[in-house]
């Protein structure tokens, strides 16, 4: 598809990506970092999350709470979230509006104050964040699950950072954290809507344009070893009802075996269309079918997203009352050694291509939606990914699905854990299943953690 998307690089090394559309007389406008916790070292795991906190803080020009007072009042919304591979900061606004935006982000990207007692307070506020995770036996359980899956790559801890390393970072350890990575060249601006494109790039050149690049950051070439064989978590702590989780190292956004992945996960547990946020459950999906129909759990899910690195194929669910975890373990391992041993039908490969495409144009309806997918993709592989996503997907044979379901759904490729409740908690089964859907969220629950963040600011 053509999607109009125009690429302008500055001298700086700003990558720009500008798409007019005028169907409503709204735009986004996002700062994408190419900086995460995969960036973190042990000592400072979480920064760049807290980082993305202070950038809230105040700058030369703008005083605490600001940001959010400029947008609101000109009838905008804003927010930033932070994952593995990225840190992302948006405005939507009306299109006459986007100078807003403009200022603030090219205001912050080199002017962020990160003020002694703002920091401190911060931390309070960030520790207390992890806290609130901590009370979700799901949070503990992945947590201990990406630390066993992995030993080497920096992808081995949350996003949130461990506690230990939040209670001793410094203001300092946070600062030049940001003034290594938050620079032009280590950027990509994505604007998308109801604006001149020739108007936003003369303006975006008289803000970041005038910004110096940065130093150039080392790319993190790390590779985890091959797994050996399967690993095991068990976690016990209080709690309201059994979890089960297996998780498979599977491609990068950009491996030749990405698209067939997704199409496996569509068939597994429904599809997706890369859009900002959940995804409606696939009901007629085989894990739906063989375990929340016949009553083992309370849900299912299976998360599988690009990135910048070989990440996770994870399935998770939660077990109904009086239903083993073993039970639950062999259900969704016999449903794995049938995918990996039969060609899918021809009714489910039609399926999930149908629901990708019908997610994916639904998607099209929203400029953030538009701004978050061009954004993300150009960080994990290339933004034109957007243009070819569909096609791609449909390139993707029956045989393909069996072949990656077999090369990455191996015994010697997977973690799997347990949580296991010491006594019977105080919340009910329905909340737990709303914390296992949480966990799904393919990494999006950084978004809903920032925004509960940003109301106690």
């Amino acid at each position: 598809m053509d999607s109009n998307v125009r690429e302008t690089f500055f001298d700086n090394g700003l990558k720009v990506l500008t798409r007019e559309l005028h169907n409503a007389p709204v735009a986004t406008f996002w700062v994408w970092y190419r900086v995460g916790s995969r960036n973190e070292v042990l000592g400072i795991t979480g920064a760049a999350h807290w980082v993305e906190h202070m950038m809230f803080k105040g700058t030369q020009k703008l005083g605490k709470g600001d940001v959010f007072k400029n947008v609101t009042r000109n009838g905008g919304v804003n927010n930033a979230f932070t994952w593995l591979d990225y840190t992302a900061y948006f405005e939507t606004l009306p299109g006459d509006r986007l100078d807003i935006a403009i200022e603030i982000e090219s205001d912050r990207m080199v002017n962020a104050r990160f003020d002694t007692d703002e920091v401190a307070s911060e931390r309070t506020v960030i520790i207390s964040e992890r806290e609130g995770h901590e009370n979700d036996p799901g949070f503990w359980l992945a947590e201990e699950m990406q630390a066993t899956a992995y030993k080497v790559h920096p992808y081995h801890h949350e996003t949130i950072g461990w506690k230990a390393d939040l209670q001793r970072m410094t203001r300092d350890d946070l600062y030049n954290f940001y003034k290594k990575y938050y620079a032009p060249n280590n950027a990509t601006v994505v604007a998308v809507g109801d604006f001149d494109t020739s108007q936003v790039l003369d303006k975006l050149n008289a803000t970041f344009g005038q910004i110096p690049r940065g130093a150039d950051i080392p790319a993190l070439t790390i590779e985890e070893p091959e797994q050996a064989g399967e690993r095991r978590v068990t976690v016990r702590r209080p709690g309201a009802a059994p979890y089960f989780m297996a998780a498979y190292k599977s491609p990068r956004a950009t491996d030749p075996d990405f698209y067939a992945t997704m199409m496996l996960a569509g068939v597994l547990g429904g599809s997706s269309g890369l859009a900002m946020g959940r995804t409606s459950p696939g009901r007629s999906s085989r894990l739906y079918r063989a375990l929340v129909e016949k009553e083992l759990t309370a849900d299912i899910a299976v998360s599988y997203r690009p990135m910048l690195d070989p990440y996770l194929f994870q399935i998770s669910a939660t077990a109904r009352p009086d239903v083993p975890l073993e039970k639950i373990e062999r259900a969704v391992f016999a449903e794995l050694e049938k995918i990996s041993s039969k060609p899918i039908t021809d009714n489910e490969y039609e399926k999930v291509l149908k629901q990708t495409r019908a997610q994916y144009v639904y998607a099209e309806d929203g400029v953030g939606n538009h701004g978050y997918r061009l954004g993300m993709l150009d960080v994990v592989a290339s933004w034109r990914m957007y243009e070819t996503f569909l096609e791609n997907l449909e390139n993707v044979t029956k045989d393909d699905v069996q072949r990656v379901a077999k090369k990455y759904l191996a015994e010697s490729n997977r973690t799997v854990g347990w949580f296991v409740p010491m006594h019977s908690g105080a919340t009910n089964l329905a909340s737990a299943n709303g914390n296992a859907r949480r966990r799904s969220s393919d990494g999006r629950k950084t978004l809903s953690r920032t925004k509960a963040a940003r109301k106690k600011k």
